[in-house]
C-alpha cells in the first residue's frame, strides 16, 4: 500500500513537472509568433518611439508646455515652431510631447490598476466559487449595465476634476471587464487534471489559484491590458475635449483638442488640432496592433 501511495505521488509530481514544461514551451511559441507578426512589430516600434519622445520632452523641445507668447499667437508651422502655436502662443509640438506623458500615464495606469483589482478578484473567486464569486459577479453586472463614458462623466462631476480623481474613476469603472475575463479563464483551468492533483496534495486555494492557475491565463490578461490602455486614452481625450477630464491648465492630448470647439480655430488654424488628433490615432492604433498580435500569438488554436 505504501508503494502504491508513493507511486501515485510520483505520478502527480511528474504531471506537474510536465505542465511546467508545456507552459515554458507555450511561452516560447508565443514570443516566436509575436515576433513574426509584422503589424505587432510596427505597433511596438511606434509605441516605443512615441513613449520615449514624451519621456525625453525636455531634451527634444526648448519650450515649456505652458509658456505663453502673445506676440506669436496662432503662428502656422515653421522654423521657429515645428507644429505652430495655439491661440495664446504656446508651442503645439511641446504641448503634444508633455501632454503625452499625462495621457499615457492615465491610460496605462488605469489599465494596470483595473487589471490588478479585476484579475485578483477573478482569479480567486473564479477558482473558489461560492458566495464570494456570486457577490462580485452581481456587482460587476450592475456596474457594466451603465455606459462607461456616462458613468465616468457623472462621477467626475460629483468628485471634481483632477488627474488623480480621473485615474481612480477609470480604475473603479474598468475592473469589472477584467474580472469577468479572468473569471472565465479560471473556470476553464480549474477543471484540468493538474489542478485536481494539487488539490489532492492539500495545497491552499490561494496558492493554487495565484501560483499555478494565473500564469496559464496571463496571455489573455496582457491582451486585455493593452486594449484597455487604448480605451482609457480615448476616454481621457473625449472627457478633456468636453471639459470634464484633466484640468485645462495641464497639457494632455485631450486638452489640446479642447480648443477645436472654437469654429474659427477648427476652420482656419488646422495645426492646433490636427497634429494631436493624428498622434492620438497613431498611438491608439499602435497599441491595438500590439494587442491583436498578443491575442493571435496566445491563441492555442493557431498553429505556428
Amino acid at each position: 500500500m505504501a508503494n502504491k501511495a508513493l507511486q501515485r505521488k510520483m505520478d502527480r509530481l511528474l504531471l506537474l513537472e510536465e505542465q511546467g514544461k508545456l507552459s515554458s514551451s507555450n511561452t516560447s511559441r508565443t514570443l516566436r509568433k509575436l515576433s513574426a507578426n509584422p503589424l505587432a512589430i510596427i505597433g511596438l516600434v511606434l509605441f516605443m518611439l512615441m513613449f520615449l519622445a514624451c519621456i525625453a520632452a525636455p531634451l527634444i523641445s526648448s519650450y515649456g508646455p505652458n509658456t505663453i507668447d502673445l506676440r506669436n499667437r496662432l503662428v502656422p508651422p515653421g522654423e521657429g515652431h515645428l507644429m505652430g502655436t495655439d491661440q495664446i502662443g504656446r508651442d503645439i509640438y511641446t504641448r503634444i510631447l508633455y501632454g503625452g506623458r499625462i495621457s499615457i500615464f492615465v491610460g496605462l495606469g488605469s489599465a494596470l490598476g483595473a487589471a490588478f483589482i479585476g484579475v485578483s478578484l477573478g482569479t480567486y473567486a473564479g477558482y473558489r466559487r461560492g458566495l464570494l464569486d456570486a457577490t462580485v459577479m452581481k456587482v460587476s453586472e450592475i456596474m457594466m449595465s451603465f455606459p462607461q463614458i456616462i458613468l465616468v462623466s457623472i462621477l467626475v462631476t460629483i468628485v471634481g476634476q483632477s488627474l488623480w480623481n480621473l485615474l481612480l474613476i477609470f480604475i473603479l469603472t474598468g475592473w469589472p471587464s477584467m474580472y469577468r475575463m479572468a473569471r472565465s479563464q479560471m473556470l476553464s483551468i480549474r477543471e484540468q487534471e493538474y489542478i485536481q492533483a494539487l488539490q489532492a496534495f492539500g495545497i491552499s486555494k490561494f496558492v493554487i489559484s495565484f501560483k499555478h492557475m494565473l500564469p496559464n491565463a496571463i496571455g489573455p490578461i496582457f491582451v486585455n491590458i493593452t486594449l484597455s490602455t487604448a480605451m482609457f486614452i480615448l476616454q481621457e481625450a473625449a472627457l478633456s475635449f468636453l471639459g470634464l477630464g484633466v484640468p485645462l491648465e495641464q497639457a494632455t492630448w485631450g486638452n489640446i483638442l479642447n480648443v477645436a470647439q472654437d469654429l474659427n480655430i477648427l476652420r482656419d488654424a488646422w495645426w492646433v488640432w490636427l497634429p494631436v488628433g493624428l498622434v492620438i490615432t497613431i498611438f491608439v492604433m499602435a497599441i491595438n496592433f500590439i494587442g491583436d498580435g498578443l491575442r493571435d500569438a496566445a491563441d492555442p488554436t493557431q498553429v505556428g
